[in-house]
Parts: structure tokens; C-alpha cells; sequence
């Protein structure tokens, strides 16, 4: 679960090492996000000689968390 001010790893090679989650967007106002979900993140931390720089404000989506995905079957 994923709430803003909740500090991330990056899990790509886009240059970002360290986020930090500022809003989660989705159709009507939830607490966390998800897998899946979206969220607005500012780069806090960033590789040199990247084209991602420090304090760039970027839309991200959730591939993975700690935490596991209850899934329900019918």
C-alpha cells in the first residue's frame, strides 16, 4: 500500500533511484494505491547524466510492492 509521502525504490533504468509519492490518482479519492494504480511522484534521488533530474515532478505506475495482492476467486 502506497500512500503520499511514502518514499519508493525504482524499478526501471529511467535514471530515478528515489521517489517520493505526492498524489494517487484515481476516479474517486482513495488513501492507497495499488498495483496498477497510478500516482504523481517528484524524482528525490537521480542518476548523473540522466534525462530525469532531481525534483521533476513525473506520473508513475505501481508494478510492485512488499506488501502481497490478495486476490479473490470465485
Amino acid at each position: 500500500m502506497i500512500q503520499p509521502q511514502t518514499l519508493l525504490n525504482v524499478a526501471d533504468n529511467s535514471g530515478a533511484r528515489k521517489l517520493m509519492c505526492i498524489r494517487i490518482i484515481r476516479t474517486s479519492n482513495h488513501r492507497y494505491a495499488h498495483i496498477g494504480d497510478v500516482i504523481v511522484v517528484v524524482i528525490k534521488e537521480a542518476v548523473p547524466n540522466m534525462p530525469l533530474e532531481r525534483s521533476e515532478v513525473i506520473r508513475v505506475v505501481v508494478v510492485h510492492t512488499c506488501k502481497e495482492l490478495n486476490v479473490k476467486t470465485v
